[in-house]
């Protein structure tokens, strides 16, 4: 997986290290194969999470409002953070429970 597949504002879930399973935001996108990752609880935006991008594994959710915010240089807040990760896992819940039926 190389870094330029993963853009900021999508929503990827940690398969490595002590959060392994948890899903984060990218809010950065750094040199050197890594990311910077945020959950808006435990890693807030002020104090992101750097992680390889060998070590997560990407969705295709992408938070529109993140997204354009980090484009254009602008700052997001661990408030944003959360709702987008709250709707991703709503739609995801919603998305499996159809699939059951």
């Amino acid at each position: 997986m190389e870094n330029n597949e993963i853009i900021l504002g999508q929503v990827v879930r940690s398969i490595a290290g002590r959060d392994k399973g948890k899903f984060m935001v990218v809010v950065n996108l750094l040199p050197e194969n890594m990311l910077s990752l945020a959950d808006g609880d435990l890693r807030r935006v002020e104090k992101n999470k750097a992680k390889k991008v060998k070590h997560v594994a990407k969705t295709n959710f992408v938070i529109e409002e993140i997204n354009e915010k980090l484009s254009k240089g602008k700052k997001i807040n661990n408030a944003e953070v959360r709702r987008g990760l709250d709707r991703y896992k709503k739609d995801c819940l919603i998305g499996e429970q159809e699939d059951v039926k």
